[in-house]
């Protein structure tokens, strides 16, 4: 087995600002889907979620980082993607973002100095306000973006979950060891 090398570089200060976090608390749409809201023909709504993220959202678990969904909405697609990824904390439904959260933090035993956010737009911004560190998506509204300590490449729903778990996880010094356990067989030449 060959061990992987890390890919990923982020700035010296902003991997400073990430360290200690302990929770993460994330929007739903336009950040863990692309914003877009589907409906079938009986009026149920559809959500599109990338794979990227949700191997991000277990990855934060495995090293005792939890994240927390807080969304506006509530859809039986989403409680079965969250029961898929084995994300137990949640609150769906709700535009008050802020009480929701520190109800979280409280039962954790949390403060807002361990945590961190992913919003894109304004029924987020008092909760990024108040994190340790805020991240927007790359498609977040302007004022999510003037809030961010961090806005990814990527867009809500194609991978920006990820790599805020990415920088989470290399922040906190476990980016690395879980990508040695993950190895990759070394071969040479075209396969028989």
């Amino acid at each position: 087995m060959q061990t992987l090398t890390p890919a990923l570089n982020f700035p010296p200060e902003l991997l400073l600002q990430a360290q200690g976090i302990r929770v993460v608390f994330f929007d739903v749409d336009g950040v863990l889907t692309d914003g877009g809201l589907y409906f079938s023909e009986s009026g149920e709504a559809l959500k599109r979620f990338h794979v990227l993220d949700g191997q991000g959202l277990k990855l934060l678990q495995q090293v005792g980082i939890t994240p927390v969904v807080i969304t506006g909405r509530d859809s039986p697609a989403l409680r079965l993607r969250l029961i898929a990824l084995g994300i137990t904390h949640a609150r769906f439904g709700t535009e008050d973002k802020r009480p929701a959260a520190e109800e979280f933090l409280q039962a954790l035993g949390l403060d807002w100095s361990q945590a961190a956010a992913m919003g894109d737009d304004w029924p987020d911004l008092p909760v990024l306000q108040r994190v340790a560190f805020a991240c927007s998506p790359a498609n977040g509204h302007a004022q999510a973006k003037a809030l961010a300590h961090h806005i990814t490449a990527e867009r809500g729903g194609e991978g920006a979950a990820r790599a805020l778990c990415d920088l989470l996880l290399v922040a906190t010094g476990h980016y690395a060891k879980l990508l040695a356990q993950v190895g990759v067989s070394a071969h040479t030449g075209p396969s028989a």
